[in-house]
């Protein structure tokens, strides 16, 4: 072999040797951007996802934050009409104790309280029994009816009565008054109101049961 062969067969390794350390040094910066790429991606990734989580919260807060004003203020709408509603309907149940009050139907049911307190009380108790201000004239046919001995209250509870049997304490609170708070407190607004007049209506307005 020449030396012109020697040296041309020598330029020909070495531009392979150079070509393929060349290839493998570029697979392996391909390698490492790729490493890093993928590394990058996953980084970036869970930042996004962080990112959608903490937007994502912070869109619920902000809607539940919405959703309970608006509710206190639906609450707060239906408290008052509930109040207008139990306003006016109470008003009505006293109209009708007040006509109630003019029909015999009433004085038979101040007899029957009147009789009921008196089989409360043994045998030599003082019982006091009261009727309202406004029935002061049928005191007379009260006390003739029962032999009751009565007495006007002072105060005025709408009609009914009062007895008190005061050796034990005992109070019997018959009162259209004591009927009404009851009445008020107990009262749910899913009972049908047409259904609670025709109840007061069937018990001749005196509120009972």
């Amino acid at each position: 072999m020449t030396t012109e062969e020697k040296l041309q067969h020598f330029k020909e390794a070495s531009l392979e040797s150079a070509r393929d350390k060349s290839t493998q040094e570029i697979r392996e910066y391909q390698e490492a951007l790729n490493k890093i790429f993928e590394e990058h991606k996953v980084s970036k990734l869970s930042q996004a996802k962080l990112e959608i989580k903490n937007e994502t919260d912070n869109i619920k807060r902000q809607n539940n934050k919405l959703l309970s004003s608006e509710q206190l203020h639906i609450r707060r709408k239906l408290t008052r009409k509930h109040k207008e509603i139990n306003e006016k309907l109470f008003a009505e149940i006293k109209e009708l104790l007040s006509e109630y009050r003019l029909t015999p139907e009433y004085k038979e049911l101040l007899i029957s309280q009147i009789k009921k307190a008196q089989s409360y009380a043994r045998p030599g108790e003082e019982l006091i029994i009261y009727i309202d201000p406004s029935d002061e004239l049928a005191l007379t046919e009260l006390t003739a009816a029962t032999g009751a001995k009565l007495t006007i209250s002072e105060y005025c509870f709408l009609g009914g009565t009062r007895a008190i049997i005061t050796d034990r304490h005992i109070l019997i609170d018959n009162s259209f008054t004591a009927k009404m708070d009851e009445m008020k407190e107990n009262f749910n607004f899913t009972t049908k109101i047409d259904e609670f007049k025709r109840k007061l209506k069937r018990n001749g307005g005196s509120i009972n049961g």
